[in-house]
């Protein structure tokens, strides 16, 4: 019971330290939800247009229609119901892009540290060519090529992010091999696959955990970016860039229609930020001890 209780002493006070990453992951968990209930949420469908009610101001101005309390775009959609949908493509494309860049990032890393030598100068080369080069430069050329669209946006903002992920990995990787318990690991007999899988790869999780929370914030502002640019998501179809570059053209009058998207793209990306910092304190192991 002893134990127990200190166990549990040891847990609130380390949560208590972590009081930032809680405040993320509560709003990081509000995103979420929204995202997941937004057909239950919406009050209106996201494509439906009434040119009749459009550029409607939001609820705190005297002309608002209560039943469009965000206001409406351009071309009459109900602005509350495209920024709940917006989040589930933001939310979606960030997740996914950082998945497959986290994937390949780490293969590419273990394969570079672990195994160093011609394969290591290989990859190592295509990481400092990769990280030189713009990759704003590089998925706009891409896009523009390919064409824009979700499928390619996420292939193409999921292969500039790898490098990052493989330079972190080679060099935890690099450190970790020459620790006593992977020679012991290797001095029995064991298989190189093996020897990542449960030695070294577990060793790594804390990094990648808190690298990938970054990396998803990070995501989800060049999904935007790019659909503001109108490479990325295409209209009809609801996301805070392309809502960002609906509102451009009326920042100096109506102001509202980018500056709410571009609230939610603060609001997402800083919960995401600070559970990553919450997630860093956490897994820290000088403080995982105190």
């Amino acid at each position: 019971m002893r134990r127990d209780r200190k166990g549990y002493q040891k847990f609130l006070y380390r949560l208590s330290q972590a009081r930032i990453g809680v405040i993320g992951l509560g709003m990081v968990s509000f995103v979420l939800a929204v995202a997941f209930f937004a057909p239950f949420l919406s009050p209106q469908d996201p494509l439906e247009q009434d040119l009749r009610s459009r550029l409607k101001p939001p609820f705190w101005d005297e002309k608002n229609d209560y039943k469009y309390l965000m206001g409406t775009d351009p071309v009459g959609r109900d602005m509350l119901s495209r920024l709940i949908y917006g989040s589930r493509i933001s939310l979606s494309v960030g997740f996914l892009t950082m998945s497959f860049s986290a994937m390949l990032g780490i293969t590419l890393g273990i394969l570079a540290g672990f195994y160093r030598g011609l394969l290591d100068s290989v990859i190592s080369n295509c990481i400092n060519i990769m990280m030189s080069f713009p990759y704003i430069l590089l998925a706009i050329s891409v896009m523009a090529a390919t064409g824009p669209g979700y499928k390619n946006l996420v292939m193409v903002l999921g292969f500039t992010g790898w490098p990052i992920f493989a330079r972190l990995v080679r060099a935890e990787v690099i450190e970790l091999k020459n620790r006593d318990f992977v020679t012991a690991a290797r001095a029995l007999g064991g298989r190189n696959s093996g020897v990542i899988l449960k030695h070294i790869l577990p060793n790594l999780a804390s990094s990648i955990i808190v690298l990938s929370t970054f990396e998803l914030a990070r995501m989800i502002i060049r999904e935007s970016f790019l659909s503001f640019l109108g490479l990325g998501i295409q209209p009809p179809m609801a996301s805070w860039g392309g809502m960002l570059a609906e509102g451009r053209s009326y920042m100096l009058n109506l102001w509202w229609l980018a500056a709410i998207p571009g609230s939610a793209i603060f609001f997402t990306t800083l919960g995401i930020n600070l559970m990553g910092d919450g997630l860093r304190d956490w897994l820290d192991p000088h403080t995982r001890n105190r």
